[in-house]
């Protein structure tokens, strides 16, 4: 495979690398949000297939920001360009470009949840099988990745990297079946947790997406080509056409032959993640066949409906708030203003700000309108609170840009609980519903009223009539509690003995 990471420098680490990046660590200015963990895509039969890919990760960005990389292959050699940074920032140079080459490609954006941010941990991630290269990218996370991985060491497999993504690539390889579908089959079912997954292989691409269908995958068209990505907005930014999206527990594969669908899991309830719709895919994406923008704005005129209160105003969080505020205007009959102006330049670039810029915190990146605000009860609108910080710092904002009252609302239910499938959660201690209820929140964070949509609310605004506590129609974990899969590292005793003594050790 010829490697091509011109200006990126590779990170040591050892096994316990993921213990001493736990999920949960954030951007300074980006601390009451919760960030996916990656996007992926993949084209299997088109001219200039990296710079289609490349294209589709721009459009994908929005899910990761720290690392992006293509694989492209040319029917004989697989060639690869990694690094960490924007994909702007990396695939820029038609050099870049030019030398991924081949009709066959498939790139990924990163967003480190498991495993520390370094380049051996950016995917796509390469092997050398007995039936050839074999590259993979992931979106999601396996729950059991760690059990998986001190089981596999302890036969003689040796890591590169400290990516949940590796195992899968070990437990093929050491796979005792003969095909290389059979063998990632079999992988496959040793994994708990999310997974949407594009393969590539000398014969193709390969997709898979989880029994449950937690994380999102979609298939697409261009011309004769196929493309698997991970929301429809990559379809749009190359002129493809959206076919269908691949079902919960359903691998394809894709060859010059066409492609073929295979369904080698037991059936079972899907649970498609419900904050895809709250705040993770692109506004302009289709998810579970509805477009995003639609549904944020009939979570916020739920919310109207569910808690109206007397305003002058509805301003949105930007830019996430946006189009519930918008829906809970429509609803409201309340004017819609952009009482707050948001710097886009302020970007997860500003990693390290000195410590006196650093408590300027939300300024950097919000601004109070104030012509709009002073003298005015306002209604802000936000698609969720994590740890609240940021809501102190908002309100705050607006009382000193001279409003008379302000009130939060919520276009997702408290956020009381972690994330295990692939998205970056603070650990549960340092969620604020966790130990306040909405009033104590809300005094928390200076607002003359708060509320949350509810979970009923928040379902009939995907389409349901209600939550099914008896079979819930989505993945809403975060909110509830009920985790659909096993959580075997979080149970693992021996993981947390691990973690306590590597936080001793670097004390």
């Amino acid at each position: 495979m010829a490697e091509r990471n011109a200006k990126c420098e590779e990170e040591k680490g050892n096994l316990l690398a993921p213990l001493l990046h736990p999920p949960g660590l954030v951007h300074p200015f980006d601390d009451d949000k919760l960030h996916e963990e990656c996007g992926v895509f993949g084209i299997h039969n088109a001219d200039d297939a990296a710079a289609h890919t490349v294209l589709g990760l721009h459009a994908l960005q929005h899910r990761g920001q720290e690392a992006a990389g293509v694989c492209a292959f040319d029917g004989t050699t697989f060639h690869t360009h990694r690094c960490q940074g924007l994909v702007a920032d990396n695939f820029s140079s038609q050099e870049v470009v030019n030398a991924l080459k081949g009709r066959s490609a498939i790139g990924h954006v990163r967003y480190s949840t498991t495993g520390e941010t370094a380049l051996r941990n950016v995917q796509p991630l390469y092997a050398d099988f007995s039936s050839g290269g074999f590259a993979i990218a992931h979106n999601g996370n396996i729950t059991n990745a760690m059990h998986l991985r001190r089981q596999l060491v302890k036969t003689g497999s040796i890591f590169q990297s400290s990516s949940d993504t590796e195992v899968i690539i070990h437990l093929i390889a050491t796979s005792t079946f003969q095909t290389l579908m059979d063998r990632m089959i079999d992988a496959l079912r040793k994994l708990e947790g999310a997974y949407s997954l594009v393969a590539q292989t000398r014969e193709g691409l390969i997709g898979v997406r989880d029994p449950l269908g937690v994380r999102p995958l979609v298939l697409g068209k261009l011309d004769g080509a196929f493309i698997l990505t991970s929301e429809t907005c990559a379809l749009d930014i190359i002129g493809a056409t959206y076919e269908r999206d691949i079902e919960p527990g359903e691998v394809v594969t894709i060859t010059d032959e066409g492609l073929f669908s295979h369904k080698p899991f037991p059936s079972v309830n899907p649970r498609p993640c419900i904050f895809e719709h709250v705040y993770f895919s692109r506004p302009d994406s289709y998810v579970d066949h509805m477009n995003v923008y639609e549904v944020r704005k009939r979570i916020g005129a739920e919310l109207a409906r569910e808690s109206g209160v007397d305003a002058d105003l509805v301003v949105p969080v930007p830019d996430s708030g946006t189009p519930a505020a918008i829906g809970y205007a429509q609803e409201s009959g309340i004017p819609f203003e952009l009482g707050i102006i948001r710097n886009h330049y302020v970007g997860r670039t500003f990693i390290e700000p000195a410590e006196h810029i650093r408590h300027l915190g939300v300024k950097l990146k919000h601004n109070a309108n104030r012509w709009q605000i002073n003298g005015k009860r306002v209604i802000l609108v936000d698609d969720s609170i994590v740890r609240g910080t940021t809501s102190v710092k908002i309100v705050d904002m607006m009382r000193k840009a001279g409003a008379s009252e302000v009130h939060m609302r919520v276009a997702s239910p408290p956020t009381r609980h972690s994330c295990f499938y692939g998205v970056d959660t603070p650990e549960r201690s340092k969620l604020v519903a966790s130990h306040m209820n909405v009033d104590e929140i809300c005094a928390h964070i200076g607002a003359d009223s708060l509320a949350f949509v509810s979970n009923d609310g928040l379902y009939r605004a995907v389409g349901e009539k209600s939550r099914n506590n008896n079979l819930p129609q989505f993945c809403d974990a975060c909110f509830t509690g009920e985790y659909p899969t096993h959580l075997t590292d979080q149970d693992d005793s021996e993981y947390h003995s691990q973690l306590s003594l590597v936080a001793l050790q670097s004390n």
